[in-house]
């Protein structure tokens, strides 16, 4: 196993620049996820990983070991693709046992040269990859009999079977229904508490980041964003992109002017900002009275009251059963606000809406980025 750092790693195609000066360390046996929009730069940062792409700039160790003109089979690592790229005329037990024959494995240590698996060893790790991933019963079976997560499963045995230093995968649970899918996150969380090895997992799907990460790196049009477990990203975005992209329904921002005592003046009402006071969150200093902010509020931190500071319009109710969601129309802005499924709210109702300060989060409007 081993960590993977980018030292200010650069990925240019001419004069587009796909990843620009990227710093992120993960950290051995930890599971990363790359998350983004699609064209973020995520699917190059781990092509890079993989030998896939050229380095324009900077240094990528897997270890301690600089790789930019390591070539890829010599890299150790395996990945998973969003297509599942099996073999049809071959067995699974031969799709698994695929790049056992023709790669060479450090078998006897990391100071012995790299050797071909004899038979019984390939035997040995297929095996083992089949136990792990729940495969022994469709080892004498081809891919066009198995269900789409089954095939997955069997990619992610061939990836498995070269006790690789890291895992790379790309989107893999894109092609699966979601039941499926779902249940595939568990089995890919389950793996990597039993085997251990440092995984780089990219997707766009931030349910999948969520519930899977050990951290998350949320990138956008080239750059890192955010680093971060999945409570931090969620509880304290560093900008209104990660604000926006993190949480089903996404963070509702508010542009607004800074008025009196901390408060928010917003079309259609005020919030009260986080509190002034020396030791809040936010110093006083900061909130400058007639600065112009995005005020944001995570739509279950909305409440409906009666003595509320913002007023609205009911747009839209969506029903889903355990919770509904109110889209309220507040000036020529539309807030997301979740409650019980048991709401007798109605299209055209009128609301008054309050959020604790606390959950109130300020950003700059000029840089979109937080105030802290």
């Amino acid at each position: 196993m081993a960590g993977v750092t980018f030292k200010g790693v650069t990925k240019r195609y001419g004069d587009v620049t796909a990843v620009e000066s990227l710093d992120l360390e993960i950290v051995d046996g930890e599971f990363m996820v790359l998350l983004g929009p699609s064209g973020c730069g995520k699917s190059t940062a781990l092509r890079m990983i993989a030998g896939l792409e050229t380095i324009s700039d900077g240094e990528l160790l897997i270890g301690d070991r600089v790789v930019n003109d390591v070539d890829p089979a010599e890299r150790d690592i395996s990945m998973v693709f969003q297509s599942y790229a099996l073999y049809p005329h071959m067995t699974v037990r031969r799709n698994i046992e695929s790049p056992l024959v023709v790669r060479s494995y450090p078998v006897d240590g990391p100071d012995h040269p790299y050797r071909k698996l004899t038979k019984e060893e390939r035997a040995e790790r297929v095996t083992e990859a089949a136990r792990v991933l729940d495969l022994e019963p469709y080892l004498d079976r081809k891919p066009a009999v198995l269900s789409g997560g089954q095939r997955q499963r069997v990619a992610l045995a061939r990836a498995f079977v070269g006790r690789p230093k890291a895992f790379l995968m790309d989107e893999p649970l894109s092609n699966l229904d979601a039941k499926l899918r779902a249940n595939t996150r568990i089995e890919l969380v389950e793996l990597h508490e039993r085997v251990g090895t440092t995984v780089v997992y990219v997707t766009h799907d931030q349910v999948e980041a969520m519930t899977m990460a050990t951290r998350v790196a949320v990138m956008s049009m080239g750059k890192l964003q955010q680093v971060g477990t999945p409570r931090e990203v969620y509880d304290r975005p560093v900008n209104t992109f990660v604000a926006q992209f993190i949480g089903t329904p996404p963070m509702n921002c508010l542009d607004g002017v800074m008025g009196a005592g901390g408060t928010v003046d917003i079309v259609g009402g005020w919030l009260a900002g986080p509190t002034a006071s020396p030791d809040g969150p936010v110093s006083m200093a900061k909130l400058d009275r007639g600065r112009k902010v995005v005020a944001g509020v995570r739509p279950e931190d909305l409440v409906i009251t009666t003595d509320g500071t913002v007023r609205g319009e009911v747009r839209a109710v969506e029903w889903l059963g355990h919770e509904c969601l109110l889209f309220v129309k507040v000036g020529d802005q539309q807030l997301v606000i979740r409650q019980p499924g048991t709401t007798d709210r109605s299209v055209g109702d009128v609301v008054t809406l309050a959020a604790d300060p606390a959950d109130v989060h300020l950003f700059d409007a000029d840089t979109t980025e937080r105030i802290a």
